[in-house]
């Protein structure tokens, strides 16, 4: 599992916890993320999330579907921030990778 803080610019913290439950090196993988206290106690229903890796033409493709019990979930994750916090991931990924393609 990983336990993590989300920290924005202000200094607020938000925690996290991914419980993997399915790793297939280089195609896959699939984890329950939950929000959480700082003690690791789960505070809301998590989400299931599954991400798939392929290759074409020597770019990797990257799809990530997350499941949830309901839409009124959903929605409360969108209202918490979801969006943007995802966007923000994302960004710094995209981030990453050109730093490390130098």
């Amino acid at each position: 599992h990983r336990f993590y803080a989300m920290v924005s610019p202000e200094g607020q913290e938000h925690w996290a916890i991914q419980q993997y439950t399915s790793i297939n090196p280089k195609a896959n993988f699939k984890y329950l993320n939950a929000f959480a206290d700082k003690d690791a106690n789960p505070s809301l229903p998590g989400s299931d999330w599954d991400l798939n890796f392929s290759e074409e033409n020597g770019i990797t493709n990257v799809k990530i579907s997350i499941y949830n019990e309901s839409l009124e979930r959903m929605e409360q994750m969108i209202e918490m921030g979801f969006q943007g916090g995802f966007t923000m991931t994302l960004n710094e990924l995209d981030n990453l990778l050109a730093a490390l393609k130098k």
